[in-house]
């Protein structure tokens, strides 16, 4: 039985999700990742067990004064994440200082850090650890790169794959892992949590309106 992990670049799906919802219309915020990871178990064949769903992400503190209402939607959707099973890895936003070639000043600017160093850590950790022996990365994002290679080179009898989230597809990934694969946006609109989603203990969390 070969046993088969999922590490979840949330931003990546995230931003996917934007693109999905500019080019049809449709919002598919309340994406059920369990769901729609172990819809893809059968790619593997019939001898794989899912043995954990890792999501790496960050939490924009740096809102809270001006917009307290996008990070309480993310924690009510770190909530759900959770209670479907997946594990959560959290990362920061750092301040930046940005030059603007229009108006010739500096500006603060935030950036997520971190999330990509995370998930290749990961990875090195589950392949020395024989926790699995097939990751999925599903990310388009081409830091990811190094650490895929080193997997490679280290560990040849494991085996990696991208999953690329809806038009996040990369070559030069593809090109580095065969047998990657594309995540369309009718799985999006399949794999979505149900409203409300009730917790263990009874409660029941409600997809915010605006998604």
């Amino acid at each position: 039985m070969d046993k088969i992990v999922f590490l979840i670049d949330g931003f990546n799906v995230y931003h996917s999700v934007l693109r999905l919802k500019r080019d049809t219309g449709y919002c598919t915020k309340w994406l059920d990742l369990a769901s729609l990871c172990n819809s893809y178990l059968h790619l593997f064949g019939k001898n794989v067990k899912l043995q954990s769903i890792y999501y790496f992400s960050a939490l924009p503190d740096y809102l809270t004064p001006t917009h307290p209402d996008k990070i309480e939607r993310h924690k009510t959707y770190l909530t759900c994440l959770q209670s479907s099973g997946i594990q959560i890895e959290l990362s920061r936003f750092k301040e930046k200082d940005t030059f603007c070639p229009k108006c010739h000043s500096l500006f603060i600017k935030h950036e997520e850090k971190e999330t990509d160093v995370a998930i290749g850590v990961n990875l090195l950790e589950l392949f020395f650890t024989n926790v699995c022996e097939i990751a999925v990365i599903v990310s388009g994002d081409t830091d990811l790169l190094p650490a895929v290679r080193k997997c490679q080179s280290l560990f040849p009898h494991k085996k990696i794959v991208f999953a690329f989230p809806y038009a996040r597809k990369n070559k030069e990934l593809s090109t580095l892992v065969p047998g990657s694969f594309s995540i369309n946006q009718k799985q999006y609109l399949k794999h979505q949590f149900p409203n409300p989603v009730i917790l263990s203990n009874g409660q029941k969390i409600y997809k915010p309106s605006s998604w």
